[in-house]
């Protein structure tokens, strides 16, 4: 229903967490390279548990590659520099939501390639640089599932 992007991904339990959490979700995964660790790493394989063998992983060469194999669907840039808060937009099905790398977030470039309405953020308070890639992942991903009553789900 979903698609998940992440940019240049840095942490290996981050996209484990991810990993698993798209196949929870019905999400596919997308990771845009270069990545900084193997897909065998065992601190990856560890937080995805067995979920990697029914994770729909696919890793890319770059982010136009990606959004090219995706049809150029609606991408969603998700940024603590974004304009709306993550449940404003409507979700559609095959929306994209994309994230960038733990340490540097986004580069602007990609943020203000996308219109402002789809540049969001997840509110927080005051003074806090971001939030871990994973739940941020959970959110977004699980507000547009929700919109959608839970498509799938048992």
């Amino acid at each position: 229903m979903f698609d998940v992007i992440l940019y240049e991904p840095e942490i290996p339990p981050n996209t484990g967490n991810v990993m698993r959490l798209s196949v929870n979700a019905g999400a596919r995964l997308n990771l845009i390279q270069p990545l900084g660790f193997s897909l065998d790493d065992r601190l990856l394989r560890r937080a995805g548990l067995d979920y990697r063998e029914w994770a729909d992983v696919h890793v890319h060469a770059s982010l136009d590659d990606c959004l090219d194999s995706l049809s150029r669907p609606r991408v969603f840039g998700v940024s603590t520099k974004g304009d709306v808060s993550y449940t404003c937009p409507r979700y559609q099905a095959g929306d994209v939501m994309l994230f960038g790398p733990e340490t540097r977030g986004l580069p602007d470039t990609i943020l203000e390639a996308l219109p402002s309405e789809q540049r969001i953020h997840i509110p927080m308070y005051p003074g806090n640089r971001s939030m871990n890639l994973s739940n941020a992942v959970a959110v977004v991903l699980f507000e547009a599932w929700r919109q959608h009553n839970f498509a799938g789900a048992r």
